[in-house]
């Protein structure tokens, strides 16, 4: 039996080509996901592998829909391969029936792997760049004014609680004992 595998990353993007193209393979039944291929608890991909039988052929659209890594990708070959289940992307031409397929898959999985990398290096240079420029990342403080943080060591020598002085500046008591924690540094 024919079987395909479909999937997208966002809500916002749709199966259709994808859909269409497995159709036009002759496939049974599609499985699909829509979340990001990193993920190890994909549902449709989980079902897919459940009902396969040796024999059985996957197909797929691009290789690329069956994980986000090359590791990820290999992992899922060798494991329809060791159920004695041939994979077939109509995009790519690869059938892993043949020695040539095999070894695309490989080339692929590589190239996409060498892709990710230089995606992840150039991300971090533009951050450390960034960060170089004084741009700051993640969530802006609560309370940024050094007045109301000097209120607070005030209010704490005073003897005041933590849960007081936390309900005063509008803030967790966990935001409040990293200020301090911050201004003892």
């Amino acid at each position: 039996m024919r079987f395909g595998y479909t999937r997208v990353s966002t809500v916002a993007q749709t199966l259709d080509q994808q859909n269409q193209a497995l159709e036009a393979a002759g496939v049974s039944k599609i499985f699909s996901d829509t979340m990001s291929g990193a993920r190890d608890d994909r549902p449709g991909l989980a079902a897919l592998i459940d009902h396969l039988r040796p024999g059985d052929t996957v197909v797929v659209w691009k290789l690329d829909r069956l994980g986000r890594n090359m590791l990820h990708i290999l992992e899922t070959v060798k494991a329809l391969t060791e159920m004695g289940v041939t994979l077939v992307s109509t995009s790519d031409g690869i059938d892993s029936s043949t020695a040539a397929g095999r070894m695309m898959i490989g080339v692929l999985g590589s190239l996409a792997e060498y892709e990710r990398e230089l995606i992840r290096e150039r991300t971090a240079l533009k951050r450390e760049s960034s960060r170089a420029n004084g741009i700051r990342f993640g969530r802006p403080r609560k309370v940024d004014d050094t007045e109301h943080i000097a209120t607070a060591k005030r209010m704490k020598a005073d003897g005041h609680t933590g849960k007081d002085i936390a309900k005063y500046l509008g803030v967790s008591r966990a935001t409040l004992y990293r200020y301090f924690a911050d201004s003892a540094a």
